[in-house]
């Protein structure tokens, strides 16, 4: 099939989900082959210690529309996600997980709504009940410090799973940047947007790949690119703490011109040094988060590393950018 007859491409990143291969995609190719005949299914094998990737070359060996993308070592799933938008070859393509959380079946709803003139079609999550309370509120949290503080506003619910139609697609592919929150692209993007709810299901094989420790790191990656305000706000901290002491300073020269000096207090000397250590470390904290994603982005390193491919996945968008490529091969 030539790349430009395929009208829907399915993008899958994958991290030791051996088992959930064949599964998947006995689900999935009956709903592509009812949508469309036109279609292909692309892995993006995120440096898999297991079977994953013999997995794929097992189903693409008895359906050849089913190709993967392996990298070198792991990059991480947002990496992943940009690098399935490089190789997949669609007029629309649709991100999904491969542990059957995300309902196959709504694909054709997703599909619908395309045809219907939506650039993205995105799953909204009506249930959190696998999730623990913590995790819950730090969602909520997370949520609407976005909300407040983003240079956009995220659709409370909505993840990876969606469709793009190629105009969209094309767009993210010329953001090169290597800090991704690709939630805040999706929203960033513009276009006309919907939202579809589904329910989580149960995953079938495997544990979930993010700790609570990375989802925390995530959630800071999504503040941290799409708003300056952890930078400004130490400014009105430093200026809050500066009027304050300055009002100190003003209470105790009235005091001592008024009553004399008094002996001053060891354990208060000790609680203001650690206070304001305390504010000095962590506003250089977060200034040092910055200036390490500018050092990031400097360097103009490749996104990802490419050292296999099954199927014709072809696509490998090496002049995206003017200064370096978005792929490097072995």
């Amino acid at each position: 099939m030539h790349p430009s007859d395929i009208e829907l491409s399915v993008v899958i990143p994958v991290f030791n989900e051996g088992p959930n291969i064949g599964p998947l995609c006995e689900r999935v190719r009956p709903i592509l082959d009812r949508i469309t005949g036109a279609w292909e299914i692309v892995f993006v094998d995120d440096g898999s210690a297991d079977g994953t990737l013999a997995a794929i070359a097992a189903v693409h060996a008895e359906e050849p529309r089913i190709g993967a993308v392996s990298f070198s070592r792991n990059f991480g799933k947002e990496i992943a996600i940009a690098a399935g938008l490089d190789h997949a070859r669609g007029r629309a393509v649709v991100i999904m997980d491969a542990d059957l959380q995300h309902p196959p079946e709504l694909i054709e709803t997703f599909v619908r709504h395309w045809r219907e003139g939506y650039v993205m079609v995105y799953g909204q999550r009506t249930d959190r009940e696998g999730e623990s309370a913590v995790k819950r509120g730090f969602a909520q949290i997370f949520y609407r410090l976005f909300e407040r503080f983003g240079e956009t506003s995220l659709p409370e619910g909505a993840g990876d799973f969606r469709l793009i139609d190629r105009k969209g697609v094309e767009v993210l592919r010329v953001l090169g940047e290597r800090a991704r929150f690709s939630k805040g692209l999706y929203a960033w993007v513009g276009f006309r947007q919907l939202g579809v709810p589904y329910a989580v299901a149960k995953r079938e094989h495997g544990t979930t790949k993010f700790s609570f420790r990375k989802l925390f790191r995530f959630a800071f990656d999504g503040i941290t690119s799409f708003s300056t305000i952890p930078l400004r706000v130490w400014t009105y901290v430093g200026g809050v703490v500066s009027l304050m002491a300055f009002a100190a300073a003003l209470f105790f020269a009235i005091r001592t011109v008024a009553f004399g000096s008094d002996v001053p207090g060891y354990p208060s000397l000790i609680v203001s040094i650690m206070f304001f250590s305390g504010i000095q470390l962590i506003s250089l904290g977060v200034i040092g988060e910055y200036i390490g994603r500018i050092f990031a982005e400097v360097k103009r390193r490749p996104l990802y590393v490419v050292a296999e491919r099954i199927g014709g996945a072809a696509q490998t968008g090496d002049t995206l950018t003017r200064d370096a490529p978005r792929v490097a091969h072995l």
